[in-house]
C-alpha cells in the first residue's frame, strides 16, 4: 500500500533532512524501490531478457523468410528492432509502476475510452496484415489499439466492479457485461478470434472475483457455451479455426492446419535440451516464428526444458499477485491486480497450448517474449499498472488482531 507515513514511523535522520539511502530515503524512487514488489519486477526482467534471447534466436530464419530479390534483410534486422522496443518498454513499465494509484486509475479509464474509440476506427481506417484489419495510424508508427486497450479496460472493469462492494445492488454486472460485448464485436470484425476469448476470459473471472452469486456465474457459464457455438455458427472465422483444428482435412493440413503441425515439430526437435543457440533448422520453414510461435523456436534450440522454465515463471507471477492479495482490503485494488495478473496469464497459456497443438492458432503473442512493439509496449503498461497496484508501503504491517494497517504489529 502507498498510505501517508505517520510522522513517527519516520526515522529521525529523514525529519532532519539528512542525506538517506534504502528504506530511509524519501527521494519519490527511493520509495518505490522499498513499496514495489521486487521480486515481480524481477520476474517481468527474466522474462524480457529471454525475450531478447529467443527474438535473437527466431530473426534469421524471420528476416529469410520476409526477404525478397529487391530487399534482403539483416539477420539480425528483428533482434535489433525489438531490443529498441525493450529499450522503450522498460521505463514505461517503471514509470507507470511509481503512479499513485487514483492518479493510475484516471489514467486507465480516459486510455480506455481512447482506445475503444481506435478500436471502433480499425475496420474503417486500418491497415490489413495476414488477411486482417488490426493495425491503425501511419505505417511509420501504426499500433494495434486491442493491446493498448487490454490493460486499460481491466482496470476499468474493475473499478466499476469494485462499487460492488458498497452496494450489490448496483448494476455493473450489466454495464461491464455490455461493455465486454461491445468489445468482443468490435475484434471479430478485425477479425481477432483470440483477443475476444482474453477480454471474455478475463471479465468472467474478474465477476467471479467480485463475489456474484452461484446462480449468476452459472448462468454467464450458459452463455458462454451459447456464445461458442453461435460463434461457430455464424462466425466463419470461428468456424474455420475449429473445423480446421478437430477435423482436419488435406487441404486445412495445408493452410492453417500447417503452422500448428510445424510448430509442434520445431518445438520438439530439440527435445530436452535443444539443438543449441543458432542451430536451429525447424524454424526456417515456421511462419511467424518471431511473434506467435517463439514458444516452439525456443523449444528447438534450448530445449523443451527451457519451455518449462518459461512456463513456471509465467506461472510464478501469477501465484505472487494472488499471494500478494490475500490480504488486501480494497476492493478496487483486488480486482485490478487480480485480473491484470489473469490477463497475462490467460494470454501465455493461450500462446503456449496454440504452440504444443492443444488449441487452435489464434495469432495470440507470448508476453514480453514475442516480437512486437505495440504488444511490449501494452504489456509494458499493464505490468506497469500491476506493480503500481501491488505496491505496499515499508512502514505499514498488517494487526493480526484488528485487521489493520499500522506502523506496529
Amino acid at each position: 500500500m502507498s498510505e501517508t507515513v505517520p510522522q513517527e514511523a519516520v526515522p529521525e535522520a529523514r525529519r532532519r533532512g539528512q542525506p538517506q539511502l534504502g528504506r530511509a530515503s524519501k527521494t519519490r524512487a527511493g520509495m518505490w524501490f522499498w513499496e514495489v514488489d521486487r521480486v515481480l519486477l524481477t520476474l517481468a526482467l527474466m522474462l524480457i531478457a529471454i525475450g531478447l534471447v529467443a527474438v535473437a534466436a527466431a530473426s534469421p530464419a524471420t528476416a529469410r523468410r520476409y526477404s525478397d530479390a529487391s530487399h534482403i534483410m539483416p539477420a539480425m534486422h528483428y533482434f535489433w528492432r525489438q531490443l529498441v522496443w525493450v529499450c522503450v518498454s522498460v521505463p514505461v513499465l517503471i514509470t507507470v509502476s511509481m503512479l499513485p494509484v487514483t492518479l493510475a486509475r484516471r489514467l486507465a479509464l480516459i486510455g480506455a475510452g481512447v482506445f475503444i474509440v481506435c478500436l471502433a476506427l480499425v475496420p474503417i481506417l486500418g491497415h490489413e496484415v495476414n488477411g486482417a484489419k488490426r493495425w491503425i495510424g501511419p505505417e511509420f508508427a501504426a499500433f494495434q489499439p486491442s493491446e493498448f486497450l487490454k490493460p486499460l479496460f481491466i482496470v476499468s472493469t474493475a473499478w466499476m466492479l469494485s462499487f460492488r462492494a458498497k452496494d450489490p445492488q448496483l448494476p455493473v454486472l450489466f454495464i461491464t457485461g455490455g461493455l465486454t460485448a461491445l468489445v468482443g464485436v468490435l475484434l471479430m470484425l478485425q477479425p481477432d478470434f483470440g483477443q475476444t476469448i482474453v477480454f471474455g476470459s478475463v471479465w468472467l473471472i474478474l465477476l467471479m472475483i467480485s463475489g456474484i452469486s452461484p446462480a449468476a456465474i452459472a448462468g454467464l457459464g450458459g452463455t458462454a457455451v451459447a456464445g461458442v457455438v453461435a460463434a461457430y455458427l455464424f462466425y466463419g472465422t470461428a468456424r474455420t479455426r475449429i473445423d480446421n483444428f478437430l477435423f482436419p482435412t488435406k487441404d486445412a493440413a495445408l493452410a492453417e492446419r500447417y503452422q500448428v503441425e510445424m510448430a509442434h515439430d520445431t518445438l520438439t526437435s530439440g527435445g530436452l535440451l535443444g539443438r543449441g543457440p543458432g542451430n536451429g533448422i525447424m524454424k526456417f520453414k515456421l511462419p511467424e516464428g518471431h511473434t506467435d510461435y517463439i514458444f516452439s523456436v525456443i523449444g528447438e534450440e534450448f530445449g523443451l526444458i527451457a519451455c518449462a522454465v518459461i512456463a513456471t515463471l509465467y506461472f510464478a507471477i501469477v501465484i505472487r499477485v494472488l499471494m500478494k492479495l490475500l490480504d488486501e482490503d480494497d476492493a478496487f485494488r483486488l480486482l485490478a491486480a487480480a485480473g491484470l495478473a489473469a490477463q497475462f496469464g490467460v494470454q501465455s497459456l493461450i500462446n503456449m497450448a496454440v504452440n504444443t497443438g492443444i488449441a487452435p492458432s489464434k495469432g495470440m503473442t507470448l508476453p514480453f517474449i514475442s516480437y512486437g512493439g505495440s504488444s511490449m509496449i501494452a504489456l509494458a503498461i499493464g505490468y506497469g499498472l500491476l506493480l503500481a497496484f501491488t505496491r505496499r508501503n515499508p512502514y505499514l504491517k498488517r494487526s493480526p488482531y484488528t485487521g489493520r494497517w499500522s506502523t506496529k504489529a
